[in-house]
């Protein structure tokens, strides 16, 4: 019964989605994105391009193929996805807009549950630069 107890919890955490409330900071604020609230569950960049929109177009097309990520809304000079974790389902929120006049792509990745991301949106910004530079 006690070996029992463990498996039950996990099976009813993994079964539960742990979504969370949509963070109210999600868009843009004076032309640009939301600072991060903590370091310790969000992660923000911005990265120099020669051309903005055309680092946000692909982007789109690398996020539109991953796995558990869903884009909620997009506009001419902004992405706003969700991606769940593989696990139990956790939900960051992933943000990113092409600022044309600075020259930037700036991006965002915040956890909407919990204390700690355990560096995961860190590395999915690193991914995502990766993908625009690569």
């Amino acid at each position: 019964m006690a070996l029992l107890l463990p498996a039950v919890l996990w099976i009813q955490l993994a079964l539960f989605q742990l979504v969370g409330p949509v963070p109210a900071e999600l868009g843009l604020h004076d032309g640009s994105l939301s600072p991060c609230p903590s370091t310790a569950h969000c992660a923000r960049a911005d990265w120099p391009v020669d051309d903005p929109a055309a680092a946000l177009d692909r982007l789109r097309s690398v996020l539109t193929t991953s796995a558990r990520t869903t884009v909620v809304e997009q506009g001419d000079h902004y992405l706003h996805a969700t991606v769940s974790s593989a696990l139990f389902g956790f939900v960051d929120d992933l943000e990113l807009h092409a600022d044309l006049n600075r020259h930037l792509l700036q991006a965002r990745s915040v956890s909407r549950l919990g204390d700690s991301d355990l560096g995961v949106n860190n590395r999915r910004l690193a991914t995502l630069e990766a993908a625009i530079r690569g």
